[in-house]
């Protein structure tokens, strides 16, 4: 049971393996995240459902899989950036430019992590994990919101 448990953590964990992509595994899950957004969204449910699962599910498995490894925050979980970027493109409009708009400002704002962003990190295990990229995903998704209003 132990070992299925670990299986499961680190699928969930590295987002089916995206997270062991050679290069820039975090824009490579966001940008995954993005298309299976796309299709989630197009769906008759609440837009906080996708986000708020990937959330709780990422928050056990980062912690569970970063303590099997014994790495704080290993550039392989991305579970944090598919979550981040449903987050950044959830109750927005589906539209390419809308998508391609969230997906930019999520990865700036990830990667610069402004203010508080930074801070988050600091959290214990897989709330630290995820937090960051969940407060970088609501910022873009805030800040296309009040592009969208002022555009109209």
């Amino acid at each position: 049971m132990g070992c299925l448990i670990s299986m499961i953590t680190k699928m969930i964990a590295t987002f089916f393996g995206i997270g062991y992509f050679p290069a820039a595994p975090g824009t490579a899950a966001s940008a995954v995240a993005a298309l299976l957004a796309w299709f989630v969204f197009g769906l008759p449910l609440n837009p906080l459902i996708f986000p708020f699962f990937l959330a709780a599910i990422g928050i056990w498995s980062s912690d569970c899989f970063s303590k099997q490894i014994n790495q704080k925050d290993p550039h392989c979980i991305v579970i944090d950036e598919v979550a981040g970027m449903a987050l950044a493109v959830a109750g927005l409009p589906r539209s390419w430019q809308v998508y391609l708009a969230a997906f930019v400002l999520f990865r700036l704002l990830d990667i610069v992590k402004p203010g508080p962003i930074r801070r988050a990190e600091q959290l214990p295990g897989g709330w630290g994990i995820m937090t960051d990229d969940l407060l970088a995903g609501l910022a873009a998704n805030m800040l296309i919101r009040g592009f969208l209003l002022f555009a109209h």
